[in-house]
């Protein structure tokens, strides 16, 4: 009698553990939703990390050089040099 439920408790155990590997926390499909989503983020990283790049080379050629400020001061501001003369040409 004892011989017969020692392979009923294995079945048994084998189900609950074939159910937990598909519909668990730590389930397949649990595992490839969570890949994805990691993927996602890290290509995010790597566009944000290249726009932090481009940013802090802009503030390093603002701490170095006076080109970039008189660039910026030119397209952004609208500012000109003494005894020059700015036009506006619109299409």
């Amino acid at each position: 009698m004892g011989n017969r439920f020692v392979p009923v408790i294995l079945i048994a155990l084998l189900v609950l553990f074939h159910a937990q590997l598909w519909n668990g926390r730590g389930s397949i499909p649990s595992v490839r939703e969570m890949q994805q989503r990691l993927d996602e983020q890290l290509a995010k990283n790597v566009q944000v990390q290249a726009s932090n790049d481009q940013l802090a080379a802009e503030v390093k050629d603002l701490q170095e050089g006076l080109e970039m400020v008189e660039e910026k001061a030119r397209s952004e501001l609208g500012m000109v040099k003494p005894n020059e003369i700015f036009v506006q040409i619109t299409p």
